[in-house]
């Protein structure tokens, strides 16, 4: 019955929260209104709902909130909540990469392309370079991304290999990352499920990574150093 009514509600909230995003669009160069106006109510309403059915989310660490330098943050991915989460509770202005297919959802899609959200293709090497153009070029203006390296939802809520582009951007365009770890949120809603549970998941923010002290030779070192930070946030 609790996934039912959030699932209800998700859907109708959405609809509305996506003609209204549109609506904003008229008024918006670069998605950041739509963002702050659309995309972050939507979230913290969802999570608001989820509070009430017995959901909570624990926030560990401090994160910086200088909107004036683009910065790539890094997650580990459990559950579709983790969106909503990060959305509700990431203080800064961003764009998520993500796969292709959740931008081809009707309205929805439509919706995330306007606020700036990117799919990346990675069964099409050109457009997946066309993409990662469009995030160096976000970085660039000032807007910060967030990227799930290892590329989908872990099943079990393990961590899972990562994937380079993110870190080939990080390189390229000398953003910062800033890792992030959830924990938990595969037992509210694993992957595969539609069944929710009650309980309390974690969102932890760690230190920032300069990528300006890794050369292209040393990604594998970043990748890894950038993993243990999230594995830590995720084990402590």
């Amino acid at each position: 019955m609790r996934a039912v009514l959030l699932y209800i509600f998700i859907i109708f909230h959405t609809l509305y929260m996506c003609w209204w995003g549109l609506f904003l669009s008229a008024f918006d160069k670069n998605g950041s209104l739509i963002h702050r106006w659309a995309a972050v109510p939507w979230a913290r309403m969802i999570m608001g709902i989820a509070k009430i059915l017995g959901i909570e989310v624990e926030i560990r660490g401090k994160i910086t909130e200088d909107m004036k330098k683009a910065k790539i943050f890094m997650t580990n991915h459990q559950s579709y909540f983790d969106i909503f989460a990060l959305l509700a509770y990431l203080p800064h202005d961003f764009r998520f990469i993500m796969k292709k297919e959740l931008m081809e959802i009707p309205l929805l899609g439509y919706a995330m392309r306007k606020v700036g959200y990117i799919g990346i293709d990675r069964e099409n090497p050109r457009a997946a370079l066309r993409s990662l153009k469009e995030a160096s070029d976000k970085l660039h203006h000032g807007i910060s991304l967030l990227i799930f390296p290892e590329g989908t939802r872990s099943p079990d809520g393990s961590l899972l290999p990562f994937k380079k582009g993110g870190f080939k951007l990080a390189m390229k365009t000398g953003a910062e990352i800033v890792p992030i770890g959830i924990r938990g949120s595969a037992k509210i809603a694993s992957k595969g499920r539609l069944r929710l549970r009650k309980g309390r998941f974690s969102i932890g923010f760690g230190p920032p990574i300069d990528s300006k002290k890794f050369s292209r030779r040393d990604i594998d070192r970043l990748m890894e150093l950038t993993r243990e930070h999230i594995k830590r946030l995720i084990e402590n």
